[in-house]
């Protein structure tokens, strides 16, 4: 059974930086799609981050020019290189891995910025 674990999270002053990263077990983890995403609390999950398999990026409008994802086919690991954070970064980030049929999250991993 594939599973994902999320890992970086903690607590950062508003400026600061983060780096996530996320570990796939199973196979074939190169020829799926995968993202971060992020649930504030009261509020909808929501994307932050994609990546195709061919290395294709997209992200929300919020994270343009401060976050990076990356992936490691080698490894199996997906990254999300976070800067410049704001308060309103402050959620759990899931990270998503995208299947013909159906998809796979993370436990989600707490990301908190404050002063």
């Amino acid at each position: 059974q594939v599973q994902l674990v999320e890992s970086g999270g903690g607590l950062v002053q508003p400026g600061g930086s983060l780096k996530l990263s996320c570990a796939a077990s199973g196979t074939s983890f190169s020829l799926y799609l995968m993202g971060w995403y992020r649930q504030a609390p009261g509020k909808r999950r929501e994307l932050v981050a994609i990546i195709t398999s061919g290395g294709s990026t997209n992200y929300a409008d919020s994270v343009k020019g401060r976050f990076t994802i990356s992936r490691d086919n080698a490894k199996n690991t997906v990254d999300l290189q976070m800067n410049s954070l704001k308060p309103e970064d402050t959620a759990v980030y899931y990270c998503r891995q995208d299947r013909p049929r159906y998809v796979i999250w993370g436990q989600g991993t707490q990301v908190t910025v404050s002063s």
